[in-house]
């Protein structure tokens, strides 16, 4: 059992791993840290992420990642303004499709794809980012060949700048006994490149029925939605961004309402916390990320990967974020 962390990219700094099992190997969509040279902030605005690599391996614990290089660009982006954040992928019909958050040249993140013939990229971007989309960490998820995004994130994701998918003219966070903001779902087009409908908030209760309100702040949603599902149930997940946990909660409906369960991740060395979930060759993985390996520098982060277990009532085992289970 893999019972503590193992890096995955000894040579660059890598962030908010989507992990997809594609053809019998694993691979792993990372984003791309570099420093851009502007002061540190809360936005995000010290890291210059121009680019996505793609690694694959056919054993996750004991050989190396190969680097596929980089499958796609800012510069290759018609509609770019800068920063690539977080992305997900999605095959159907043989195309593989590359969901990414991007600034436009508006500096407001849209959600774009790009497709793809094969897992490893290229991948070709559309003209124009997916209409109705907005903030970031596109996740997707497929059940009985229908698709379905998972999306969204407070302060530089500019999530609190919207309201019924409706831009607003002054945004507005949550605090105290107001609700915390949720995360958005919405099905895909059948082509894969737009959505089939308007998206919906993605609802988390506490267990004695009551949302989730933004005060708590230990376990509300504030980025990195992932979906994973157990044994016939939903584990919907995600990081509490300023409070560094990853949390879970669980439905039987994949649209919610979700009802919180646990912490999946103590806090790591770093600025962010961002994940994703996959089983592979039987095991299941937590891939994630710190900034241990950055040397002081303005947070950036590097790769892991660590088992992920379930007790006997199926609920997810916290991992320290040390590393040690």
């Amino acid at each position: 059992m893999m019972k503590v962390a193992k890096y995955l990219v000894d040579n660059d700094y890598m962030a908010d791993p989507a992990a997809h099992v594609f053809e019998g190997k694993l691979y792993i969509y990372p984003s791309h840290d570099r420093e851009s040279g502007l002061p540190e902030n809360d936005n995000g605005d010290h890291f210059d992420m121009n680019d996505y690599h793609v690694f694959s391996t056919s054993d996750i614990e004991k050989e190396p990642l190969t680097d596929h290089g980089v499958i796609l660009k800012v510069s290759d982006i018609p509609w770019a303004g800068r920063q690539l954040w977080d992305s997900d992928v999605a095959t159907k019909n043989g195309k593989y499709y590359l969901y990414f958050s991007l600034k436009d040249k508006n500096d407001i993140f849209r959600i774009g794809v790009a497709v793809s013939d094969q897992p490893e990229g290229p991948f070709i971007p559309q003209p124009d980012p997916i209409r109705g989309s907005y903030s970031i960490d596109p996740c997707v998820f497929e059940e009985d060949g229908n698709y379905y995004m998972y999306f969204g994130g407070l302060w530089g994701g500019q999530l609190q700048r919207y309201k019924d998918n409706k831009a607003l003219e002054f945004a507005h966070l949550p605090e105290g006994n107001e609700l915390a903001l949720p995360s958005r779902v919405v099905k895909l087009s059948d082509d894969m490149l737009g959505f089939a409908e308007e998206p919906k908030p993605l609802e988390i209760f506490n267990s004695d029925g009551t949302p989730l309100k933004a005060s708590q702040t230990d376990i509300r949603f504030f980025e990195a939605s992932w979906m994973h599902k157990y044994k016939g149930i939903y584990y919907f997940s995600y990081s509490t961004g300023d409070t560094h946990q990853l949390c879970y909660a669980t439905s039987e409906n994949l649209y919610g309402p979700f009802i919180y369960q646990g912490v999946i991740l103590t806090p790591v060395v770093g600025w962010t916390t961002h994940h994703s979930i996959m089983e592979f060759k039987g095991k299941w993985y937590l891939f994630h990320h710190d900034c241990v390996p950055s040397e002081g520098k303005t947070w950036l982060r590097s790769l892991k990967v660590i088992e992920l277990t379930y007790d006997d009532n199926d609920k997810i085992c916290t991992i320290q974020g040390g590393g040690d289970e």
